[in-house]
Order: structure tokens, then C-alpha cells, then sequence
């Protein structure tokens, strides 16, 4: 059944909005109505009263984009798939997903029925539709992979050239460039997505362990703050691309300079066969304790990539082969605490970048985020945060990028850029100081006429389509930058004009024909 929700209902209001208090814009730049739909033969009939009336048509499964790609869209209509949530085993074998589903809902219905995992990210209420279809990475991907290099078909609905929707089943004999169009390239781009499908699975891990080392602002220099950031760098560039290293997810945190901030370096090891050995992860934290004699334990780390926490700081001295662990079975680890506000559409504004970086930090870019995190916005608490996960192992296999739409797969470190804040008067001057300091920062290694991004090549391999950043836009090369310099781009040009041939899915950052 299908629950039309207009204008002048009372819940349009909450209903027109997403995860990121900026959006909509403004009133007129709000959908004029909400479709909620339940199954796919609801999503089929939504989209063709949509297109048959001349309107456009965006989609939100968990609502979390990091653009305005879904609710601001004037005059048109959102269809709402947050309730094909489907976690089942799938007809003829395997498991099917749909695109409502939240990631928590996603792990914890996979173990329960298998004991299976989707390698995906760790904010419980990300949509599986926007996620997986984007390419999709999280605390096991070094270890198992990108999710999106497990989906074997999916289905979807796409408009033909003289208007009428069509269901299709898609998969590597199907429809197989559309298929790998979708398997990473993103499928508000081409359709509407209404199930994934999985032939296998890997096995969840048993337990998940956690520690970290803190260390405080106060005391922080620029030399410090270098030697902190080129000790993780080196690892993962180095060690961590052995495959033994892969169950270990890592993340730095590079806060903003407060009085009593802190700079956060965190392991996450993955307990796969009962053994749960933790050489890995201790080798790994005790290479920080070179770094200060004011380095502690981290209490309760953060191992979440999408946001920062108020977490407690643990002032336990660190010592060399001895850190603060804490294991817990491995579903309650990664479902506890619900991260991205499972109780609906945000009250809080944020803006996101990305990096993909092939190699170790050089002294000259740190040198420009010491400087940015160091300034403040006058008369604004700045709140911002680089984000340095781990990266390498199982997805960077070069072969996947022919068969997905992924087309990093040299990189050791992800970073992602963000900043929060809850005041709309702050807006302008927040966003000039990220897009400046983005800007600066990937002034240092990049040179010409791609300076100020990170543009594929020695250092870098540009950004990630799922944490999208509409100031990219304003370099022609934009698409180089989430693509790729090869063919993969032109590829999903083909693709979107065979299959969207009057380019009913559209945003500032689609696939452009």
C-alpha cells in the first residue's frame, strides 16, 4: 500500500526532511509530496504517477546523504523505500536486502539467520540502498572487502524512453553493464533500486576487540601533531597492506583544537576463529607511545567513520605491550548504540568531504591541517574532525574495478572530512572555512590546474562517491575525481543513456550524458 503524504498533511513537515537538518534548503525548495511505499509493485506505481505527471522524482531510503540530492526537489516528488527492509533468505538460495534496510538490521539479521555478514559501515540507521550501490566500506572491509564487490543481481525499476517504468532483475548474464554500473556507481543515478542480492556470504567474526591511545591538545606542537599522523600513516602504507594485518581496522581522529580536545588513534581487531589474538593491534598502538609522554589509553573508542562522539577519556599511562582492550561478541559490538539517530530526521547541519589516499602523509600537507586545526572561526565553536580510516587488504584487488564501479583500488588510508553545527546563521561561514581548508590542504601535493583536490596520481585517488561534496562540481574534472581517470566514467555515461534515456534521475553530481 501506498501512503501519499501532501502538502497540507501534518506530517509532511517532519516527513519532507533528512538526516541533515540543511535540507530542504528552503520551504520552496521542498518535494510537494511524500510517497511511502511498501513493496515494489508500490515503488513501480509511485514512480509512473510521478513521471507520468511531468514530475521529478528523487528517492530516500535511510536518509542520511550527505547532499541536498533527495528533499530539495521543487515541485517534485519523494518516494520513500524505507520500508522494503526486507533481510531474508533469497528465492533459489542465498540472501536478498532491500534498500530500506538499515545496516543495523542488515547485521543483525544476517547472523541471526546464517551467522553471515555484509562488510558495511558502522552507523547503525545508514540506509542499505544509498550505501551498498555507492560501493559501501566499513570496519571489515579489509578483511572481507567492499560490499559492493559481494552483490551478485539486483533488482530495479528504470523509465524507458517513451515514459513507461520497467522492473528489471539484473546481474553479471542480465542487463551485466547496468549491473556493474550499480555495483558501486550509485543507483539514485539509473533507477530505483528495489532488492540486492548476495550468492554468499562471509562469515561474521565471534568477538570484536577495541583500544586506543589519546593524546591531548594542550600539549599538542606542530611537530608532535606531525610525528602522530606520519607513525599511522607509515603503518598502513607499509605493515598494514600484510594480509595478516586485514582483521585490524584503525581510525585517527583529528579533532579540532580545543582546551580540552584530545587527538584519538584507535584499533578495532576482528576475532575470526575464537583465537582472538591481539599481536596485531598491540604492535600497532604501541608505536604511539614514541610519540608523547602524555600518550594515554582511549576509554570506549570510536570506531565509528560517520561521526564524532562525546566518548570518555581513560588517563590510564600507557604501557608497551599492555593497553586497555575491550571485547564484546561481535553482533553486540557492532548493533550497541544505534550511531545516526534511529529515532528519525536530524536536528543537526553538517557538511562532508573525502580523500582516498595511496601513501603516507607528507610533512607539507600536515603541516596545512596542523595550521586549519588550529584556527578558529571567530565567534563559532568550530567543530570539525578529519576522520583517518584504514584501508587496503581484500578491496584492493585492480581486477574488481573492471567488474564494479570502484575504481580505487590503491589506496591505504580513507579520509572523511567533517563538521557539524546547529545554528542555520552559522551556514555561510562554516562552510567557507571547510571548502577552505579542503582546499589548501590538497594545495600542498597537487600542483596545476587540479590543485586544491585530491586528484588521482601519486599521492592520491580522488574522493568517494557516497560521501559526495557538491563544491567538487566547479572543476570540470569533478567526475575524475569520483571515477577515475580511466574509462570507468564514460562507461556510466553509456549506461545512463541506455538505460535513463530522458534522464529522469538526476542531481548537481549525476552521471552526465
Amino acid at each position: 500500500m501506498i501512503v501519499t503524504v501532501s502538502k497540507d498533511d501534518e506530517r509532511y513537515l517532519q516527513l519532507r526532511r533528512t538526516r541533515n537538518a540543511r535540507f530542504p534548503t528552503t520551504d520552496a525548495d521542498a518535494v510537494s509530496g511524500i510517497e511511502l511505499c511498501e513493496t515494489a509493485d508500490d515503488v513501480q506505481a509511485a514512480l509512473q504517477r510521478a513521471v507520468s505527471a511531468g514530475k521529478r522524482p528523487t528517492v530516500r531510503s535511510g536518509g542520511h546523504c550527505y547532499e541536498d540530492f533527495a528533499v530539495n526537489n521543487p515541485g517534485g516528488v519523494l518516494i520513500d523505500v524505507s520500508k522494503l527492509n526486507t533481510v531474508a533468505a533469497a528465492p533459489g538460495g542465498g540472501y536478498q536486502v532491500g534498500p530500506g534496510a538499515m545496516l543495523g538490521e542488515v547485521y543483525k539479521g544476517l547472523y541471526e539467520q546464517a551467522k553471515v555478514n555484509i562488510p558495511m559501515g558502522s552507523c547503525y540507521t545508514v540506509g542499505a540502498g544509498g550505501h551498498l550501490s555507492g560501493g559501501g566500506y566499513g570496519l571489515l572491509t579489509r578483511q572481507q572487502g567492499l560490499s559492493a564487490d559481494l552483490i551478485t543481481a539486483v533488482d530495479i525499476l528504470t523509465v524507458r524512453h517513451n515514459g513507461t517504468v520497467e522492473m528489471r532483475h539484473v546481474d553479471a548474464h542480465t542487463d551485466p553493464d547496468l549491473f556493474r554500473a550499480l555495483r558501486g556507481g550509485g543507483g539514485a543515478n539509473f533507477g530505483v533500486i528495489t532488492a540486492f542480492y548476495f550468492a554468499e556470504l562471509p562469515a561474521a567474526p565471534r568477538h570484536l576487540t577495541s583500544g586506543g591511545v589519546t593524546f591531548p591538545w594542550a600539549t599538542m606542537t606542530e611537530d608532535k601533531f606531525i610525528q602522530i599522523a606520519q607513525t599511522y600513516g607509515h603503518y598502513m602504507a607499509t605493515r598494514g597492506t600484510e594480509r595478516d594485518t586485514w582483521p585490524m581496522f584503525t581510525m585517527m581522529a583529528l579533532s579540532h583544537k580545543t582546551e580540552r580536545g584530545r587527538i584519538n588513534v584507535s584499533a578495532t581487531w576482528h576475532d575470526m576463529d575464537g583465537t582472538n589474538d591481539l599481536r596485531v593491534p598491540t604492535e600497532f598502538l604501541d608505536l604511539f607511545l614514541k610519540c608523547d609522554t602524555q600518550v594515554a589509553e582511549l576509554k570506549d573508542p570510536q570506531t565509528s567513520a560517520h561521526a564524532p562522539s562525546g566518548g570518555r577519556f581513560q588517563m590510564t599511562p600507557c604501557v608497551e605491550g599492555k593497553h586497555r582492550w575491550n571485547t564484546k561478541p561481535w553482533l553486540e559490538a557492532t548493533v550497541d548504540g544505534n550511531s545516526g539517530g534511529i529515532k528519525g530526521y536530524g536536528s543537526t547541519r553538517g557538511k562532508y568531504k573525502s580523500c582516498y589516499m595511496k601513501q603516507n602523509f607528507t610533512a607539507a600537507e600536515l603541516k596545512k591541517m596542523y595550521a586549519w586545526l588550529t584556527r578558529d572561526i571567530p565567534e563559532v565553536d568550530t567543530g570539525c574532525v578529519i576522520s583517518v580510516d584504514s584501508y587496503g587488504g581484500a578491496m584492493n584487488r585492480p581486477e574488481l574495478a573492471h567488474s564494479t564501479a570502484v575504481p580505487q583500488r590503491g589506496s591505504v588510508m580513507k579520509l572523511q572530512y567533517q563538521m557539524y553545527w546547529s545554528n542555520p546563521a552559522e551556514d555561510a561561514v562554516r562552510l567557507k572555512y571547510f571548502d577552505d581548508m579542503y582546499t589548501d590542504i590538497y594545495s600542498a601535493n597537487v600542483a596545476g590546474k587540479h590543485a586544491g583536490t585530491p586528484f588521482p596520481g601519486d599521492y592520491y585517488e580522488g574522493c568517494y562517491i557516497n560521501y559526495p561534496d557538491q563544491d567538487m562540481v566547479r572543476y570540470p574534472f569533478w567526475p575524475e575525481l569520483y571515477y577515475g581517470t580511466g574509462k570507468l566514467y564514460p562507461f556510466l555515461q553509456g549506461v545512463k543513456k541506455k538505460y535513463d534515456p530522458n534522464n529522469i534521475f538526476h542531481n548537481s553530481m549525476a552521471v552526465r550524458t
